[in-house]
C-alpha cells in the first residue's frame, strides 16, 4: 500500500509544481507587458528632435513688381505656423491675395502636421501689411496648395493645386471668403501642379507643370471660356528640361504693356528663388518667352524666415510706382516634436 500512495503523492507534487511555474510565467509576462505599455505611454510625452523645413509668409513692397523688398518698418513674417488656430500646422506657404473694397484677403496652404495633407486657409488685412488669421476654408481628402485666387465678372474663383487628384479643379466662392464650391475640372489625367491662369487677348491661358519638379516641364492650355473646354497648346510643353524656370512661382501679370509669368527655381533644390519670365508671344499657334532679368524677384535672404529660399510671389499694383506682394520663404530648423 505505501508504494501507490507515494506514487500518487509524487504525481500531485509534480502537477502542483508545473501549475505554479505556469502561473508564475503568466504573471511575469503580464507584468512585463504592463511595464512596456507604461514605458510607451511615458515616451509619448517625450520630445523627439526632428530636422525639417519651416515655411513662413511675408509682405514685400517696391517701385515695381520685380523690385521688391521687405519694408523697413514692417515685422516680417506676417504669418507663421503658430498663427494657425484650427489645426496643427506644419507649413504656411503659397500665398495669393485679392483686394475687395478696403480689405485684403490672402489665401495660402496650411499643411496639417498629422495627416501631411494641405488645406487652404485665409487671412484678412485692412492695409495689406498687418494680417489676422481667419480659418481653413477649403479642405478635400487630397492635398491642396498654391491657391491661385482671382476675380472675374464680379465673382471670385480659385484654382488650387490638386495634383494628387490627377486634375486641375476650378472653385467658386459662394460666400466669400469662407465657402468655396467645386465648379468643374479644367484638365484631368496627370499630376498637375502650381497652376497659373491669365486672361489675355480674349482668351484664357493656363500654365501647369507635370512630372517631377526636377524634370522642368511646363505645359500650356487655352480656352475661350473659363470653364472650358480647354485645349492643350500645339507647342506644349513650352518648357522642357528646365527646372530653373518651369514651375509656377506666382501670379501672371501685365506690366508696361508686357505679359510676365513668375517661375520658381527648383535646381539644385526645391524652392530656391523666383525669376521673372517675359512672355513674348502667346497665340493659339505660337509661344515664346525669355528670362526678363539676371536677378531673381526674390531669393534666400538674411532673415531667419527666408534664409534658405523663397518660391512664391503675388505682386499687386496699389499706386503709381507702388507695388505690394505676398511672398513666402523657408529655413531648416531643429524641432522638438512628440512621438505620436
Amino acid at each position: 500500500m505505501p508504494g501507490p500512495m507515494f506514487a500518487r503523492t509524487g504525481t500531485g507534487l509534480s502537477l502542483a509544481r508545473s501549475f505554479g511555474i505556469k502561473l508564475f510565467a503568466a504573471i511575469f509576462a503580464f507584468l512585463l507587458l504592463w511595464a512596456i505599455l507604461g514605458l510607451v505611454l511615458k515616451l509619448r510625452f517625450v520630445p523627439i528632435p526632428r530636422y525639417e523645413k519651416e515655411w513662413s509668409i511675408a509682405i514685400f513692397t517696391g517701385d515695381g513688381p520685380f523690385e521688391l523688398a521687405a519694408p523697413p518698418n514692417l515685422k516680417n513674417p506676417v504669418l507663421v505656423t503658430s498663427d494657425v488656430t484650427d489645426t496643427e500646422s506644419k507649413v504656411v506657404a503659397d500665398p495669393f491675395m485679392v483686394r475687395r473694397g478696403s480689405e485684403w484677403f490672402m489665401f495660402f496652404e496650411v499643411l496639417n502636421r498629422n495627416t501631411e495633407v494641405g488645406n487652404i486657409a485665409y487671412a484678412v488685412s485692412q492695409d495689406g501689411l498687418s494680417w489676422k488669421y481667419g480659418k481653413i476654408v477649403l479642405k478635400e481628402p487630397f492635398h491642396l496648395s498654391y491657391p491661385y485666387v482671382f476675380e472675374w465678372q464680379n465673382e471670385y474663383y480659385m484654382i488650387p493645386e490638386s495634383g494628387d487628384a490627377q486634375s486641375i479643379r476650378l472653385y467658386k466662392a459662394v460666400d466669400f471668403p469662407l465657402k468655396w464650391v467645386h465648379v468643374c475640372d479644367l484638365a484631368r489625367g496627370a499630376r498637375f501642379v502650381d497652376n497659373s491662369v491669365v486672361r489675355h487677348n480674349e482668351k484664357w491661358w493656363l500654365f501647369t507643370q507635370t512630372g517631377d519638379f526636377r524634370d522642368g516641364i511646363l505645359r500650356l492650355f487655352y480656352s475661350d471660356n473659363l470653364e472650358g473646354p480647354w485645349k492643350e497648346h500645339p507647342k506644349s510643353p513650352v518648357v522642357k528640361n528646365e527646372p530653373h524656370v518651369a514651375r509656377g512661382g506666382g501670379r501672371i501679370i501685365s506690366h508696361e504693356g508686357k505679359l510676365f509669368r513668375l517661375a520658381q527655381d527648383d535646381y539644385p533644390d526645391y524652392g530656391l528663388q523666383v525669376w521673372p519670365i517675359e512672355i513674348e508671344e502667346l497665340t493659339t499657334e505660337g509661344y515664346s518667352e525669355r528670362k526678363f532679368a539676371n536677378k531673381p524677384v526674390v531669393q534666400a535672404g538674411s532673415q531667419w524666415w527666408n534664409s534658405e529660399g523663397m518660391h512664391t510671389v503675388d505682386p499687386h499694383q496699389v499706386g503709381e510706382n507702388r507695388w505690394i506682394a505676398c511672398v513666402d520663404g523657408y529655413r531648416w530648423r531643429w524641432l522638438l516634436d512628440y512621438n505620436r
